[in-house]
């Protein structure tokens, strides 16, 4: 005889057979409308065990002979160029997880990184044998108290205290040791967790309208489950009222969007585990506080929920360590404890059972549909965005920019304008053609790896971290500070309107600025917090993003950032050969590894301009950056040298691609400079911190920091008085004549020959090397257009067309023998320099 099911206020899910009606119903409404649905099994283990039977029936309805969903039970819903398809539903109260990649919390997650990866689990594994210490610790502290208050002065009883003491420091030893293993992996992750990966569901091979997260570790999908929780509390926090009391109170009273999602969890016994279930795109704070509500803990929903937690009914046997991973199980066991408490005669008012009433069931739109499934994320995110830059709630800054900064991208996209605009800030790059929109936008955002840039990289330069990261940089500038057209000459006194070009009218609309020629100072700053917070994305450190403001002003937001278009590479040479405007140039795109770093070089501005002793010297991130740049060429500072900068610059510009932290060539321990005369707190070395070189550019024993930045570039460094030696701005090698008495232009004596021919010897191995490359090109353009040509040809004659007009041929010619005439020159050229090497 089959028990006859409780009733209550809280809801029971639907069985089996509702379930699979459901799915037969969403298919076939998708297939009417085109669209993709999510997988079968994802509707049927993670839809249908979220609604009430009652509710199933309600959705369902027979055309045909074939079961289709009510009119009335969903909507189609235009997103861009997307079409989204929704069914609305009521939902059981605690069946929605809060979804991790909430554009709220985005400032709280670093980029998905393996090495990142790995040191989650590390930390996981340094916080349990913490746990763990800390137990041993108090176990040992019982011990040498109860030895210490035992009765008795024989010599057992001292050796006993003594023994128990020692126990005891050896504990407090070993948690400290711990401690500080834990605070370094923290250090290492820049206090933040990779962003999760998440990808487009598949079902025999296609993709779905439903997500996936990458598989996990139990532990670690634990841990970075209730680091989102802990940070959407967080971030909820900012609100002018207490939304769970407002749930109690009047219930839900506006819609979530909801996506189906699957967790992939690795279980300690090898067995993988996969848990559909309902994920809140927005309304992350209502899901989360619901679910605090009822008295259960995300991370439960997602990974299993432990039968002592909603232990079965009287007189069954229960085992304690059994998880729960049947959303359907879980939802029945946890109505009909909260339909069993409401029951009893007097209820307390704090319980479960009478604070959940309201919340019982809530209304959600959820994703059942799409017309490109592998754009859906992005889709959801988009959503997620809008709904919030439009809500009444308040947004952390950097979260906000980020999100704006993403509705920017969008705009470009949605113009058509993405692919041009990073030609035009990209003219070397070897195939801007092949760009994968989709997978850009991912990039720059920080929402996936950024291989899709590849295409950006000059052709001829190595693909590697440290490019495409320069590559991210650049063409977040580009969009965010785009170049307008050259203003025409006036050839009347009528009044004409400034040409803006195509892409500046783009970052106006999204940004809500007022006409181009009202760009003041305001504009100009909140234009650079917008791409500090947008570059702050691309590293595992994450700086403060007010550190970037002044290195744009009004003249590069109202014309463009000017950027120079060559890569890494050629400026480190062109640098190593004496190039002072290429270091300039190199300076500012090492500027964001300067903020970003896990010893910040950088720093919003500090001190204090009228009182130096009271708040040290005035130290604006424009100052740093100048003293940097002018460090090249100023004579007056002789503890710096190029070998100096240039040792520095490239390990800066590779820093944030560091796994294992820097040591010492003689295995010397290393400290933080600011650090060298502390005995004790130091700072933990950790992957991605820069050996500071000495003037020939060889590591020494301390790490660079910012009291060795300053100390090493001074602000007087970067505001030398006129006509001062520091003030020259041009190279040693300027000097012309060879008269050795003669005097510079500022009445400075000349530089020393020696000197010179070191600078020379120093410099000329990178002029070798530039030559090359530029040979080596000229040889591939060459060769590309001989093969352009012998393809013209076979073409030609494969169709039988007429020769093109001798004039047009003769330009050709012409054009190609002066080519040849200045190549062949400069092979004699070369023969001279190969019979100069001998005599250096």
């Amino acid at each position: 005889m089959v028990a006859k099911r409780p009733d209550g206020i809280f809801p029971r899910i639907g069985t089996d057979t509702y379930g699979g009606r459901l799915a037969d119903a969403i298919e076939n409404t998708c297939a009417e409308h085109g669209v993709v649905p999510p997988p079968r099994q994802a509707i049927t283990e993670g839809l249908a065990t979220a609604l009430p039977d009652t509710e199933i029936k309600g959705l369902i309805a027979s055309r045909n002979n074939k079961k289709v969903l009510k009119p009335s039970a969903y909507r189609l819903v235009q997103a861009g160029d997307e079409q989204v398809l929704l069914l609305m539903c009521d939902v059981h109260g605690a069946a929605v997880v809060p979804w991790d990649l909430n554009d709220r919390t985005v400032n709280c997650w670093s980029p998905p990184v393996v090495e990142a990866s790995q040191r989650v689990k590390d930390l996981i594994a340094a916080e349990l044998a913490l746990h763990e210490a800390r137990k041993a610790e108090k176990t040992a502290e019982k011990e040498r108290e109860s030895c210490r208050r035992a009765a008795g002065d024989d010599a057992y009883a001292a050796q006993a205290l003594a023994a128990a003491t020692q126990k005891h420091e050896d504990a407090e030893r070993r948690v400290r040791e711990l401690e500080d293993e834990r605070q370094a992996l923290l250090t290492a992750l820049g206090g933040r967790r990779p962003r999760p990966v998440v990808r487009a569901a598949e079902e025999d091979g296609e993709p779905k309208a439903a997500l996936a997260l990458a598989e996990q570790p139990y532990e670690v999908a634990v841990h970075m489950q209730r680091y989102a929780a802990e940070n959407l509390e967080r971030a909820g926090k900012t609100r002018g009222y207490d939304l769970a009391e407002s749930l109690v109170d009047a219930g839900q009273l506006s819609k979530g969007m909801n996506v189906l999602q699957q967790w992939q969890i690795t279980r300690p016994d090898g067995t993988v585990s996969k848990l559909w279930r309902l994920a809140a795109v927005t309304g992350n704070n209502r899901a989360l506080a619901r679910l605090n509500i009822f008295r259960v803990r995300p991370e439960h929903l997602v990974t299993g929920m432990p039968q002592s937690l909603l232990p079965m009914p009287k007189g069954k046997k229960a085992d304690p360590e059994l998880l729960l991973l049947s959303q359907r199980e879980i939802l029945n066991r946890l109505s009909d404890r909260l339909n069993e408490a409401v029951a009893k005669p007097e209820p307390e008012a704090t319980d479960p059972s009478v604070r959940a009433q309201k919340i019982a069931t809530v209304s959600a739109e959820i994703v059942i549909g799409c017309t490109k499934p592998a754009a859906l994320e992005h889709v959801l995110r988009t959503l997620n965005v809008n709904d919030h830059l439009r809500g009444i709630q308040p947004y952390d800054e950097d979260a906000r920019l980020i999100a704006l900064f993403a509705t920017l991208v969008d705009a470009y996209a949605r113009e058509s304008l993405l692919a041009e605009v990073l030609a035009e800030a990209f003219p070397d790059a070897r195939g801007a053609d092949l760009l994968d929109l989709v997978g850009v936008r991912d990039a720059l955002t920080a929402n996936g790896p950024l291989d899709p840039l590849k295409p950006l990289v000059p052709a001829g330069d190595d693909v590697s971290p440290t490019v495409l990261r320069d590559i991210a940089v650049r063409a977040i500038t580009a969009l965010v500070f785009p170049e307008i057209p050259p203003e025409a000459p006036k050839r009347t006194n009528a009044r004409t309107v400034r040409d803006t070009g195509r892409f500046w009218p783009v970052v106006r609309g999204t940004l809500q600025e007022p006409a181009w020629s009202q760009t003041k100072a305001k504009t100009a700053e909140a234009r650079t917090r917008l791409w500090s917070a947008a570059i702050a994305q691309l590293f595992l450190h994450r700086g403060n993003i007010l550190s970037a403001l002044g290195l744009f002003g009004v003249p590069e937001t109202a014309k463009g950032a000017g950027q120079d278009p060559r890569s890494l590479k050629v400026l480190l040479l062109r640098a190593e050969a004496g190039d002072a405007a290429a270091w300039a140039a190199l300076v500012q795109r090492m500027a964001p590894a300067l903020i970003h770093a896990p010893q910040p070089f950088i720093t919003a501005g500090q001190g204090s301009e009228a009182g130096e002793g009271r708040k040290g010297v005035r130290r604006t991130p424009k100052s740093a950056l100048a003293a940097l740049t002018l460090a090249y060429t100023a004579t007056g500072a002789p503890n710096i040298s190029r070998a100096l900068l240039l040792a520095f610059a490239k390990a800066v510009l590779e820093h944030p691609d560091a796994t294992q932290p820097p040591e010492a060539e003689d295995g010397e321990p290393l400290v933080c400079y600011g650090e060298r005369h502390w005995s004790e707190g130091r700072t933990p070395i950790t992957a991605g911190m820069v050996i500071a070189p000495d003037a020939d550019g060889r590591p020494t024993h301390y790490v660079a920091d910012k009291a060795w930045f300053d100390e090493t570039f001074p602000v007087e460094l970067g505001r030398p008085a006129p006509g001062s030696p520091g003030s020259t701005t041009t190279s040693p090698l300027a000097v012309s004549s060879t008269d050795p008495t003669a005097t510079t232009v500022h009445g400075a004596p000349p530089a020393d020959p020696h000197d010179q021919l070191a600078t020379l010897r120093r410099e000329l191995p990178a002029r070798v090397e530039l030559v090359e490359g530029g040979y080596q090109q000229a040889v591939d353009s060459a060769h590309t257009l001989m093969t352009d040509f012998e393809e013209a040809h076979r073409l030609r004659v494969q169709l039988g067309e007429d020769a093109l007009p001798a004039e047009q041929r003769i330009e050709w010619m012409e054009k190609l023998t002066k080519a040849r005439a200045a190549a062949q020159a400069s092979v004699t050229t070369l023969e001279q320099v190969e019979a100069l090497i001998l005599q250096v």
